[in-house]
């Protein structure tokens, strides 16, 4: 697969739940549960059973790894089908605050010591 996120990725093996946002900004009330494979400061990647829309956007909380939540909008730019009928997914942060990119980027640096 070509690299085309901005920010370097760091592998990150959490599940979180997907909230989907409709055209009015408000969240739906089924929840996605998916297995986060990377992410960096610009975006996430994850895998899922369950075929989601590209530039679909959905709310999330993602536990990292000191237990903080970050919460964040996402939008899926990528789907890749995977040999087990399931699908890869590349997303990009479209609302996350500064202070929770800076937490990834903190884990960034204690990842690559």
């Amino acid at each position: 697969m070509q690299e085309k996120r901005k920010h370097k990725r760091l592998s990150l093996s959490v599940d979180i739940q997907l909230e989907r946002l409709d055209q009015d900004g408000v969240t739906t009330l089924k929840m996605i549960t998916v297995d986060v494979t990377d992410i960096s400061r610009s975006g996430i990647g994850f895998r899922s059973d369950q075929k989601l829309d590209i530039d679909a956007y959905f709310d999330t909380k993602i536990q990292i790894w000191t237990k903080e939540v970050i919460n964040a909008v996402i939008r899926v730019v990528r789907r890749e089908d995977l040999p087990d009928g399931g699908y890869k997914y590349g997303c990009t942060f479209v609302g996350i605050t500064d202070n929770d990119a800076m937490k990834i980027d903190i884990y960034q640096i204690f990842h690559d010591v």
